[in-house]
């Protein structure tokens, strides 16, 4: 295939992927039209869903296959993917990356995401990102060695020291948000994850760090479903969780630390909980 051809339909791909997201986002359409899909997803025919159907397989290694708003299975058995562009793009938009910022991404799998980011932070910004199995971060690794800006480890990203970040961007579900990644964050910092453990739909959680006090804005970004973060599973929040998005899950605007929840309370964690009321 041409690059002329290829550049055609990263072209159309973009534009589709905005307009299922309803956005009119030239930097986030920009860079889904710059990053090539081919790489992160491995050789051809690929295995590609829409969620929450079956998987289906392409007759053949077509990359016209690829620019669609649709997942691409890395590991079907597993139920690792290339995550839903629309999503993606509709999450990224909302975290109003900014160039030269420092972003973490926790679940990095083969990368596509990584480079997306590493496009939207540019040659002066940096991308960390953490995928805790060996295979996929060996695969990121070479996806992503032409990209400066970006060093991928290969380690959980709720295990400690991390660097200090203006964004962590999370593609794996959690029954609670890390203190490891509220640690990490500088103030006025972003931290974008899926408050969905594994088997619940729930929805991806903006927050963002204020400068000083235990009170964050949040709110929900969308319904959201993820493979499970090890290490942040917990199967009686998940039971709660998949209730309370059954109510009023869109009228969340904060995240409380240490405190006693009050009648304010939409859901609460141990030491956590997420509030109704303005921060």
């Amino acid at each position: 295939m041409t690059p002329d051809r290829s550049e055609k339909y990263r072209s159309v791909y973009a534009k589709l992927v905005c307009a299922a997201a309803k956005l009119d986002d030239p930097r986030i359409e920009d860079s889904f039209r710059s990053v090539r899909r081919e790489p992160f997803a491995g050789p051809g025919p690929w295995w590609l869903s829409l969620g929450a159907h079956s998987y289906i397989e392409t007759p053949d290694d077509d990359p016209a296959f690829l620019y669609q708003d649709v997942l691409v299975a890395l590991d079907r058995e597993h139920g690792f993917n290339i995550g839903m562009p629309s999503a993606h793009a509709l999450w990224l938009a909302a975290c109003h990356i900014e160039e030269a910022e420092t972003v973490v991404q926790v679940g990095a799998g083969s990368g596509y995401y990584s480079a997306i980011l590493a496009h939207l932070v540019g040659a002066g910004g940096r991308v960390y990102a953490y995928e805790i199995d060996q295979a996929l971060a060996a695969r990121a690794r070479e996806n992503l060695s032409d990209l400066h800006q970006v060093e991928v480890r290969a380690q959980s990203g709720v295990a400690g020291g991390l660097p200090p970040a203006d964004l962590i961007y999370v593609c794996a579900g959690a029954a609670q948000p890390s203190r490891i990644w509220l640690d990490a964050l500088r103030p006025g910092g972003r931290l974008m994850f899926p408050l969905a453990p594994k088997g619940v739909l729930g929805g991806m959680l903006l927050i963002r760090r204020p400068d000083r006090g235990s009170v964050w804005p949040a709110r929900f970004v969308g319904r959201a479903a993820f493979i499970g973060c090890v290490g942040l599973q917990n199967e009686e929040a998940g039971r709660r969780l998949t209730e309370a998005f059954s109510k009023n899950w869109l009228d969340v605007r904060s995240l409380r630390l240490d405190e006693t929840p009050d009648r304010s309370c939409w859901f609460a964690g141990e030491t956590w909980w997420l509030s109704t009321a303005d921060a």
